[in-house]
């Protein structure tokens, strides 16, 4: 009998059909951890799936790719679902992935805490960028379902307690894969047309499946790039949701965000009475002070005589004349002391006084004055200054030892 030789392809096929028709591999489910983690331009992702024991090529075509809430990554624990079989030209067996869930966890919670780290890494839950809220806004922005029981409990708060407040109702859904661009444009919107001074968006409580699209990263990034304030009202007061983390302010429910975004009525009337009465005490006493000046200014002397002032002045004018006189006399009598006892002083270092008691001043011919016997010479002219009047005389002789009189003509 001759044996039946089979093509490569023809054997790959034949193991194909084996596999596809075994109805526990359709719909398998395997637990491992992801290794060689790819994402593909075309939106197809490519990995492996592996124990201590083993290892297994896996793909997950764009469609099932797209419903995925969460970032896969290297050495994560998941369960994979799906359908186990041949790709024909390759030969190899791996899982067709429909679906991925993070082991241990739900993964929608991996989700969440992706996101969270994301967004706090780039700066979306900085305190310090967060706007305060209008003390006493004028219009307010609700963005919520219409047809929920929240928005009806936020506007019945807000009209009890600030009927002031004008509230625009931004209908969006808050639930489903539509919501969240809802929420992100009704957001920009608000912001566009400055429809309030402050926007509530949230829903009521739910799983959080229903809560989802407050987890969106639209919707957190149309909160922080809202220039109007934003508070954050979804579900109950354990209920967190990425909105949360972004917003201005957190509510713990919609009508706790109802009683944040407006003051209290009543409260409010308390404290203007408080402040009108406080005013009014406050005006009072001022005017008692004043009373009490105006009174004080009308004993005052200067009004009720009015020459009074000039007259006290006057005799002010008067005492500083009289004193600047004083001075001023002393100051001259002073002046001519000194310049009496200056005077007496240069009279007696005056040159004549000198000579007026027997001494002389000889000049020679250049007229400078002579000190010794050597500034003359036998024969020169000089002029001698006495106490009165001088005399012009001729020099016989010049001698170094003083001669008590002058020798006889022989």
């Amino acid at each position: 009998m001759e044996r039946h030789i089979f093509g490569v392809a023809e054997v790959n096929q034949l193991v194909k059909l084996l596999l596809d028709g075994e109805p526990m591999l359709q719909d398998v489910y395997v637990r491992g951890e992801l290794s060689n983690y790819k994402m593909y331009p075309s939106g197809h992702h490519y990995f492996t799936l592996k124990d201590p024991e083993g290892a297994l090529r896996c793909v997950m075509f764009r469609g099932q790719a797209s419903r995925l809430r969460f970032r896969p990554e290297n050495g994560m624990k998941v369960i994979a679902q799906g359908r186990i079989t041949v790709f024909p030209r390759d030969g190899a067996y791996q899982l067709y992935c429909n679906a991925l869930t993070p082991e241990g966890a739900g993964d929608l919670a991996v989700a969440f805490e992706q996101l969270k780290a994301k967004l706090y890494a780039e700066g979306l839950f900085d305190p310090a960028r967060k706007k305060p809220l209008p003390p006493y806004p004028e219009k307010i922005a609700v963005i919520t379902s219409s047809a929920g029981a929240a928005v009806h409990d936020m506007i019945r708060i807000l009209r009890r307690r600030y009927p002031l407040a004008k509230v625009i109702l931004l209908p969006v859904r808050v639930q489903g894969p539509e919501a969240p661009p809802e929420i992100a444009g009704a957001i920009r919107y608000a912001n566009k047309w400055r429809v309030g001074d402050v926007i509530i968006t949230g829903r009521g409580g739910g799983s959080i499946e229903d809560l989802w699209a407050f987890n969106d990263e639209r919707v957190a990034r149309a909160i922080y790039n809202s220039e109007l304030p934003v508070i954050s009202a979804v579900g109950h007061e354990p209920d967190v949701t990425i909105a949360d983390f972004v917003a201005d302010a957190r509510a713990s429910t919609p009508s706790n965000a109802a009683e944040i975004a407006v003051p209290d009525r009543e409260a409010l009337g308390q404290w203007l009475e408080g402040a009108a009465s406080r005013l009014g005490r406050s005006e009072t006493a001022r005017l008692a002070a004043l009373r009490q000046r105006l009174n004080a200014l009308a004993e005052k002397r200067v009004l009720r005589d009015q020459m009074a002032y000039v007259q006290d002045k006057r005799m002010e004018l008067l005492h500083v004349q009289q004193r600047l006189g004083d001075l001023s006399a002393g100051l001259v009598g002073e002046k001519r002391r000194r310049l009496s006892v200056l005077g007496a002083s240069l009279d007696a270092m005056s040159p004549l006084k000198v000579l007026g008691r027997g001494y002389a001043m000889v000049r020679g011919p250049g007229g400078g004055v002579l000190r010794t016997w050597r500034d003359a010479r036998a024969g020169d002219r000089v002029a001698v200054t006495l106490g009165e009047g001088g005399l012009l005389c001729t020099v016989e002789e010049s001698y170094e030892k003083e001669r008590v009189a002058c020798p006889e003509k022989s």
